[in-house]
């Protein structure tokens, strides 16, 4: 598998672990969604927020949208989880056609990063892409230790790679296209 085969198969295991980190959070009983807990941000819903709001920055950043720092500065917050649900899904959606479109020359080349005070910064393509993947993965890591604290069981979020996990997920792959 080259790099290129990488990043769409973790743009695909960031649209599974979402899918099954956020049908967790979706059963949470009230209160629990919001509920300040020890962590980065002090709640799920406030480290999902984040997350989100990131997603969209470096989408904006990989597209070049032209937002700049505005994608993540004029983020409004979502209260509700099932809205946050769906905006995050249609984040997962965008960032997986990305990875669809782009080619081993992409890796390379350079987009312009927004960095406020700091100004433009050229980055490769290849260098987003993988930054973004371990902050997706740090943050759910995050809000998977937060719900250990709640009615709902964690959901196991590393059985996607290996065909001997196939069957722990077959029917998630299917019903979300993967």
């Amino acid at each position: 598998m080259d790099l290129v085969g990488h990043f769409r198969r973790m743009a695909g295991n960031n649209r599974w672990s979402n899918d099954r980190l956020y049908r967790a959070v979706l059963a949470l009983e009230p209160g629990e969604f919001e509920a300040m807990r020890v962590s980065f941000f002090p709640s799920i819903r406030e480290t999902l927020n984040h997350l989100l709001a990131v997603d969209l920055l470096y989408l904006d950043f990989l597209e070049e949208g032209g937002l700049g720092a505005a994608a993540h500065d004029d983020f409004v917050p979502l209260a509700d989880p099932q809205e946050l649900s769906r905006a995050q899904s249609a984040a997962d959606w965008r960032l997986a056609a990305f990875c669809s479109r782009i080619s081993t020359g992409d890796l390379e080349r350079r987009v312009v990063t927004d960095r406020r005070e700091d100004g433009q910064v050229p980055e490769r393509i290849g260098d987003l892409l993988a930054h973004l993947f371990i902050h997706q993965i740090h943050h759910r890591g995050q809000v998977h230790a937060m719900l250990s604290g709640t009615s709902v069981k964690p959901p196991q979020l590393d059985e996607f790679f290996l065909g001997y996990d196939l069957k722990l997920r077959k029917t998630e792959i299917e019903r979300l296209g993967l």
